[in-house]
């Protein structure tokens, strides 16, 4: 993990989900190495789509390639974020496709320049899942 990445989340634990330039957009995605099983944490910009759902899009600042925690999502999809209002949630991924992805991405760019700056900057479509609350 980048020293930039373990920052994010010591803030975001210190302020209760409160984090410099993010404000409390962020979660902080539990996830298990596709092929090594590593267990990791990433902080990502999620957008929250209802009570038990919340939008994350791997938009890897508009690089050319996916972030490895998206294809640990798919391969491990039952998972855990820390949000600033619920604390940790078990949730369950699901990759977005065709109408549903286009306008849960379109809520990213409403949000933050910065998210139609990576569209602008990479040729691949920028993923987006949704992850839903799952009763422990």
């Amino acid at each position: 993990m980048t020293d930039w990445n373990q920052g994010i989340i010591d803030e975001f634990r210190a302020t209760g989900g409160t984090v410099t330039n993010f404000g409390r957009g962020l979660v902080l995605l539990h996830h298990r190495g596709a092929k090594s099983g590593t267990e990791r944490v990433s902080p990502v910009a999620a957008i929250r789509e209802s009570d038990d759902a919340w939008f994350v899009a791997a938009s890897k600042g508009g690089a050319p390639d996916n972030p490895a925690w998206f294809h640990n999502l798919l391969a491990h999809p039952d998972v855990e974020i820390e949000t600033p209002d619920d604390g940790t949630v078990a949730v369950h991924a699901v990759r977005l496709e065709g109408v549903e992805r286009d306008e849960a991405w379109e809520r990213f760019k409403e949000r933050s320049e910065g998210f139609r700056s990576y569209e602008a900057k990479t040729t691949r479509t920028i993923p987006v899942l949704r992850l839903s609350r799952v009763e422990s």
